[in-house]
């Protein structure tokens, strides 16, 4: 079946099946996932997970969307925007190279999923990505529905994690190329109020 004119476009195409992944449940080490899709869950608890320096020991509710996929498999804008920021975060565990683009637009439920009445501004991060594919971007450039605007970087420059990009909407204007990936439980109920669900732009992958 064709998607609807207005369906927004994938932000990684995914060619293949796929698999979504449950990390509420540490795996064994020796786990390996058997597709080379995968999508990581949003609002999830993710114990065991974030040990480097930077998560605190507390932060492990995850209020983004991961998409994994092959090194330097692009990343697409869902609909048109503009640049906002570029910059690199690298601390260990953290995004790597990281985009975060500015939209007005409205917002669509997902089936089951929550709606945003608008059209509203918001924010959009894209996480853990090549710096060779951000390395053209400006501030204030624009981009339409479908164009590559990145690619997904390699675990030796993208904070230490299989590739994957995080995608991670924002109601709030952010003060830096960054935002918090991952909070404390204690902050979860106010954390989802600003960071909805991904869905909202990604489709219902699960």
């Amino acid at each position: 079946m064709d998607a609807p004119e207005d369906a927004f476009h994938p932000t990684v195409v995914f060619t293949e099946p796929y698999w979504v992944h449950d990390f509420s449940r540490p795996s064994s080490e020796a786990w390996e996932n058997p597709f080379i899709f995968s999508v990581g869950r949003y609002n999830e608890h993710r114990p065991e997970m974030y040990t480097t320096e930077l998560f605190e020991g507390v932060r492990d509710i995850h209020v983004g969307l991961d998409l994994g996929a092959p090194v330097n498999a692009p990343v697409h804008a869902f609909d048109r925007g503009v640049v906002y920021d570029v910059g690199v975060n690298d601390e260990d565990g953290s995004y790597g190279p990281t985009l975060i683009t500015q939209h007005h637009l409205s917002l669509p439920a997902f089936p089951g999923g929550p709606r945003l009445e608008g059209p509203i501004t918001f924010w959009v991060l894209y996480g853990h990505l090549s710096l060779e594919s951000i390395r053209r971007l400006k501030k204030g450039q624009s981009f339409v529905r479908g164009e590559q605007i990145a690619a997904l970087g390699a675990e030796h420059e993208n904070g230490g994690w299989p590739p994957h990009v995080h995608v991670q909407i924002s109601l709030e204007e952010p003060e830096k190329c960054d935002l918090p990936g991952v909070v404390e439980a204690s902050q979860r109920e106010d954390a989802l109020k600003i960071y909805p669900d991904p869905r909202l732009i990604c489709g219902p992958l699960y």
